[in-house]
């Protein structure tokens, strides 16, 4: 007997069907969720502004799938919401997982502000009710007011204090006869693009212990335990213009820069146009520290990871005491040597001034070459008690210094820990001349005595 043409179709999508369910939904009370962390935290959230999103992921780990009866945000209104597939809010029902997978659910933070200056904790719920079962990750994050600075033009003398941070969008200018002094342990945060310009004087003046800050506005982390300070370019920089002097920076640090401190010529040499103390100027997409034609005095300072010459000089007249010049960027390897020196002779028909460069107890180490290839002779640059990662040998230009040594870092780039501090059985441990300490750099970044057990180490930590 021949079968049907409709019972046949009927069949064909029976198992079709049955093909495309792959597991049951089970309604037991002991089908439970588990979570990627059962308190999801926020770094410091500025307030009026929202956060970078955070994720939580919501496993179902048994053999049949489940349905979420309603996912909800509990605690201040409107400071949490979520995103669940695709759609944002603050309660969604019947979510299902299937068997043995996950979903993601998204987090974001929104904080109001208030009249206080010190960070306040926010918190919040987020539930899970599953077959009869209520599940929670906490949700947690700090709020602090920031005073908001956008394309200010600062005429007349100016003080930032540490009592709130400042996010500074798009150029803030100090005119010509203006100084903006910062305090101690001030806080300032650049958003994209955003730029320091000095025409009058910078004077940021930290202390041990408190220091000033200068980063991206961008908080949280990047990667797990590694927050967004690691990614160079978030801001622009300092640019020190022409008319410029008089600019003093100690205990700054200074990070994530597209093109870190920048000194416009001047041709000025008998003139301070910058001096740095005790900072820590790292991480930018160019270079940390340019200077061409300016009068630089620099002591015990750390520059660092840079996609181009850590610190590049032009001409003028430039003094490192204590200082450490080292290159581990992660996304690049600079073409460019560590430490670069343009215009160290005179040149047929320029009329500008040859560089007058004196380098003493430092390291000048990293992944690509130390210091310009090129002879030093009859030249007025000199290079003291340096310890540098190349081969070489001492002259009239090169004293004392060690050649082809490792300075032994604390640094471990591979896992984004960059410390400029030195091992035990560091060379340049007690390598130094003490007749090249002077009373500015005496005491470290850490509060050490250079000269307590001896000779000072090399570079910017005293060991």
């Amino acid at each position: 007997m021949q079968t049907p043409f409709f019972f046949i179709i009927s069949l064909l999508a029976s198992t079709i069907m049955a093909g495309c369910i792959s597991d049951d939904v089970t309604y037991s009370p002991d089908a439970r969720l588990t979570f990627s962390t059962d308190t999801l935290r926020f770094d410091t959230v500025f307030t009026d502004l929202g956060t970078q999103t955070a994720r939580l992921l919501v496993h179902n780990r048994n053999n049949k799938g489940v349905e979420i009866s309603r996912i909800r945000v509990r605690g201040d209104e409107g400071i949490f919401s979520i995103n669940v597939d695709g759609v944002s809010g603050t309660v969604f029902d019947n979510v299902e997982i299937r068997a043995n997978d996950s979903i993601y659910v998204f987090v974001e933070c929104l904080i109001d502000a208030t009249d206080g200056n010190r960070p306040f904790l926010v918190e919040g719920q987020l539930d899970f009710e599953t077959n009869g079962n209520l599940q929670t990750v906490v949700l947690e994050a700090y709020g602090e007011n920031a005073t908001r600075l956008r394309n200010v033009r600062i005429d007349s003398d100016f003080r930032m204090t540490a009592e709130r941070p400042y996010i500074i969008f798009d150029t803030l200018t100090v005119s010509r006869d203006a100084t903006l002094t910062i305090d101690a342990g001030s806080r300032l945060y650049f958003h994209d693009k955003a730029l320091l310009q000095v025409e009058g004087s910078l004077l940021a003046l930290g202390e041990q212990g408190k220091e000033i800050s200068m980063r991206g506005d961008r908080t949280g982390n990047v990667l797990p335990d590694t927050g967004y300070e690691i990614l160079a370019g978030q801001w622009e920089g300092i640019r020190f213009g022409a008319g410029s002097f008089g600019n003093r920076m100690e205990f700054v640090e200074m990070q994530s820069t597209t093109q870190g401190i920048e000194i416009d010529s001047c041709g000025v040499t008998d003139r301070d146009k910058l001096t740095l103390v005790n900072s820590w100027l790292h991480n930018s997409q160019g270079n940390v520290l340019r200077s061409s034609h300016s009068k630089v005095d620099v002591y015990g300072c750390v520059f660092s990871e840079a996609g181009k010459a850590v610190v590049s000089l032009t001409g003028g007249s430039h003094t490192f005491s204590q200082c450490t010049l080292a290159n581990y960027y992660l996304f690049a390897i600079s073409p460019e040597s560590i430490l670069t020196l343009e215009h160290v002779k005179e040149e047929a028909g320029d009329p500008s001034p040859v560089m007058k460069g004196e380098f003493t107890n430092s390291i000048i180490y990293g992944m690509m070459s130390p210091i310009t290839p090129g002879d030093l002779k009859d030249t007025e640059v000199y290079l003291s008690n340096v310890l540098l990662g190349i081969s070489g040998s001492d002259d009239d230009h090169f004293i004392n210094c060690i050649w082809d040594e490792n300075p032994q870092f604390e640094t471990i780039r591979e896992d984004y820990y960059f410390n400029y501090r030195l091992k035990e059985d560091s060379p340049a441990i007690g390598a130094g001349n003490p007749a090249f300490v002077t009373e500015t750099d005496r005491y470290d970044m850490d509060g050490t005595d250079r000269l307590a057990g001896g000779n000072p180490a090399l570079g910017a930590y005293a060991r």
